[in-house]
């Protein structure tokens, strides 16, 4: 079976791993610290700040900016349920708007039409690894005198005319979760230049501490482990080739699917950097093809089958609303398996048996 994704850890970072253990130093602490100078580095930002997963590095971001209940923040309704439920959990409403059809991201323009006196931020999301608009977004939040808020859970590494997502908001997330480009199992990172948002993130992910019990601020236990983070010190090493080798992949693909009857390919836009954490398809007849894929010992992943307002909690908080673009790529959107572990072989297997299935 060629699965939809797999991880790649060496044997020094198993050593680094055990070497926590060993040391009997498993909580917050030095490695920690190591892994949030270096991360912060990579993305070009002064201040970066490890959590337990990205969902707890989201909710933090919301809080840290002071978002607050009855405020307005517009998102997409395309992306995984975390990005609209940390708006939530701080009391404020999502504001769904449409997606561009060929890139998955929200749309600029539905930003636009959107904002209202109750407005107080975007909260966009880098879908698949592939950045937003970002000049786009910028201006309209800087107009408008709104938050930018960066969900770049799936965009490691990624860019926009040169600069790395998770630096132009006011604040950044992004997820160190199993399957994404660079992983320590669980675990997130808040990214910021934003001086004051950073000492509150610190606060709420350690229980409101400003020193050991005494606590100046309502917090959470959403600290990064010593384990996580010697992981994580690693896999950063590691995660330029690792995109460069998804991206490859994703040429490949693209190339060899092309001209493929009733199949759309994944757009990348102009000025970017698409690191393709998903290689995602659009094929009418997506459930069939999932179904003879796995029949022919290939694993894919259909992101996101049902839009955010559709789920039934958001059902039961009235949510009822329709975004022509969001309803037809969740109801035609096919991940196909596009991880750096990926032979030539598996490629032309994978690219071989969905052309075929389309030729029938």
């Amino acid at each position: 079976m060629i699965p939809i994704a797999k991880p790649t850890i060496s044997g020094r970072e198993i050593k680094s791993v055990i070497d926590v253990l060993k040391s009997g130093h498993l909580v917050s602490g030095e490695r920690v610290e190591e892994f949030e100078k270096k991360f912060a580095r990579y993305i070009n930002v002064k201040h970066a700040i490890a959590t337990s997963n990205g969902t707890s590095a989201l909710h933090t971001a919301l809080l840290s900016l002071g978002i607050m209940p009855g405020d307005e923040i517009i998102t997409t309704a395309f992306s995984f349920i975390a990005s609209s439920n940390c708006i939530l959990f701080v009391g404020a409403k999502p504001v769904f708007v449409d997606i561009d059809p060929k890139t998955y991201n929200i749309d600029p323009d539905e930003i636009k039409k959107n904002i209202t006196n109750k407005t107080r931020a975007v909260l966009i999301v880098h879908l698949f690894g592939q950045p937003c608009e970002m000049e786009q977004i910028v201006d309209i939040c800087k107009e408008k005198h709104l938050l930018l808020i960066e969900d770049a859970c799936q965009a490691h590494g990624a860019e926009y005319d040169g600069k790395k997502v998770g630096s132009f908001g006011d604040v950044a997330t992004f997820s160190f979760y199993a399957t994404k480009n660079m992983t320590t199992g669980e675990g997130g990172m808040i990214t910021t230049n934003n001086e004051e948002v950073a000492e509150k993130s610190k606060l709420i992910v350690n229980q409101g501490q400003s020193k050991k019990y005494y606590h100046t601020a309502l917090g959470f236990n959403f600290r990064m482990t010593e384990i996580q983070a010697a992981l994580g010190i690693f896999q950063l090493k590691k995660l330029d080739d690792v995109n460069k080798k998804r991206i490859k992949n994703a040429k490949f693909m693209t190339k060899s699917l092309l001209d493929t009857k009733e199949l759309v390919t994944p757009f990348v836009s102009p000025k970017v950097r698409h690191v393709f954490h998903q290689y995602a398809i659009r094929s009418k007849q997506r459930d069939k093809l999932q179904t003879y894929l796995l029949n022919k010992g290939i694993q894919t992943a259909i992101h996101y089958p049902v839009p955010i307002y559709r789920q039934p909690i958001y059902q039961s908080l009235g949510f009822n609303i329709n975004l022509k673009n969001t309803e037809m790529v969740s109801r035609d959107i096919l991940s196909l398996p596009v991880h750096q572990s990926l032979s030539k072989r598996d490629l032309e297997k994978i690219t071989t048996e969905v052309k075929k299935f389309h030729e029938k």
